[in-house]
């Protein structure tokens, strides 16, 4: 694979490998150094990761909210009656309580965590404090402060199981813990719970089923069984990522000052973006920048904030 191919490969990670690992793997598969992932899963966690290869990579700082859809959406087990100290059970078991309250008393506290929520992130996550995974010091039994933080739950429902299992449905915003979302319920409660199983079902639009005409998700031994032609053929394009922005056909002329960082003042190409919007750039019908529009010395013109090619 060359330096200009690549695309997006909706993986379908399994348990009891992490992100990381997923991402090596996948630059042996496509013999590329250039893959990276759109949002960590937990080596216990199943589901949709988002994986850039090739020049792909270069998109990532778009997968924020802002150009490309956020929105991420969960299958989880929430077992009630347990207080681990990872938050899953993967973790040692601090806390047992055998009163379990109704389940109408436990569908009426989930139905709480709708709408914007504080959460406080887990001791065991990727985050880093001074350059350190906060996981890592967990695991030298060092705990520190973290601040809440805001994250919006869009929704989230729950079925039962059994009197101390439930599986909850939940789409939410970038940043949001499950596991901080189990043991917040269970607290709620006053029973305790914890996170037995994950799975992320879609993440930025892509789900387990693919786009139409498109390819669902892919284990990694699906994609190793395939040639390298057919795992080629795996890879959403680039283009895909950007298709809901305004597409904007430059000239040569146009395009060259575009990839020289040049702005391209509205009147001169016809269009006529609000201050803040993005837009794609092509030329010949090929993609090879997204632009945001601004206010220049000269009025109002679009710039080039990132060359895909």
């Amino acid at each position: 694979m060359n330096n200009l191919s690549g695309g997006i490969l909706i993986l379908y990670k399994d348990g009891g490998i992490t992100s990381h690992d997923a991402v090596n793997r996948v630059r042996r598969l496509y013999n590329t150094k250039q893959v990276g992932h759109t949002g960590t899963l937990d080596p216990m966690a199943t589901g949709v990761l988002v994986m850039l290869v090739g020049r792909a990579v270069k998109c990532a700082e778009f997968f924020d909210g802002t150009v490309i859809e956020s929105t991420k959406s969960y299958r989880a087990l929430l077992r009630l009656g347990v207080v681990t100290d990872t938050g899953d059970v993967t973790g040692t078991v601090i806390d047992r309580f055998y009163s379990i309250p109704a389940e109408d008393d436990v569908l009426a506290a989930v139905s709480k965590f709708k709408g914007e929520i504080m959460q406080i992130p887990p001791m065991y996550s990727a985050l880093k404090r001074g350059g350190v995974k906060l996981v890592d010091l967990a695991r030298q039994g060092i705990e520190v402060e973290r601040e809440p933080r805001p994250v919006t739950i869009s929704s989230i429902s729950a079925e039962r199981i059994t009197d101390t299992d439930y599986t909850l449905e939940v789409s939410c915003s970038k940043g949001t813990y499950i596991r901080t979302l189990c043991e917040d319920i269970g607290k709620l409660l006053g029973c305790g719970g914890t996170m037995a199983a994950l799975e992320r079902t879609a993440a930025h639009g892509f789900g387990l089923d693919g786009m139409s005409g498109l390819p669902a998700a892919v284990t990694l031994a699906q994609i190793e069984a395939l040639g390298d032609d057919e795992r080629i053929a795996l890879l959403y394009p680039v283009e895909s990522l950007f298709s809901n922005l305004p597409h904007i056909e430059l000239p040569p002329f146009f395009a060259r000052l575009a990839r020289n960082g040049c702005e391209i003042y509205q009147h001169k190409i016809g269009t006529a973006l609000a201050e803040g919007d993005y837009a794609a750039f092509y030329e010949n019908d090929a993609l090879f920048a997204i632009g945001r529009a601004g206010m220049f010395p000269d009025g109002s013109a679009i710039k080039a904030v990132k060359l895909l090619k």
